[in-house]
């Protein structure tokens, strides 16, 4: 398994930080590579699951997705087992206003050999800091101004 953290620092609440990222529609709005998102059920923990379309390296790839542990306010881990077999752990640690939000991955790269791995590495990596990014942009903007459109980076 391949593995990428990437930690960014967010001026909003963990509690904010952690309702948003439990809605898994919120993440058409900052994950650049998702297409759809379907079949959402979400409980008041924010425990959730989902079905998802997502296109890396010009393939499109369907799964599901679900939460395996969560800690209202502190981390939510998921699982994907169709699709693109992966884990996805976010951790939120409140410094004041503020919170450092890390994101951990592991996730299996689908069989294109092994040059095409090295590039959907490298490709991922940025995908992760995007995905930040625009959590960041998404949940620091004022609520009287329109949100700028999440940054899409596009894969070739």
């Amino acid at each position: 398994m391949k593995q990428v953290e990437k930690s960014l620092q967010v001026h909003a609440t963990a509690a904010r930080i952690f309702d948003y990222l439990t809605q898994p529609t919120n993440l058409l709005e900052i994950w650049p590579s998702m297409i759809e998102v379907t079949n959402v059920t979400r409980s008041a923990d924010g425990s959730h699951s989902f079905d998802w379309v997502y296109k890396m390296a010009g393939m499109r790839f369907n799964g599901h997705s679900a939460s395996v542990s969560v800690v209202p306010g502190r981390s939510i881990e998921t699982h994907t087992t169709k699709g693109i077999k992966n884990t996805f752990r976010w951790k939120f640690e409140s410094k004041g206003d503020a919170t450092d939000v890390t994101l951990q991955v592991a996730y299996e790269i689908p069989l294109l050999g092994k040059l095409a791995e090295s590039f959907l590495v490298k490709v991922n990596e940025r995908e992760a800091e995007t995905l930040l990014h625009n959590l960041k942009a998404r949940l620091e903007a004022s609520p009287s101004k329109v949100a700028a459109p999440p940054l899409r980076v596009k894969h070739a």
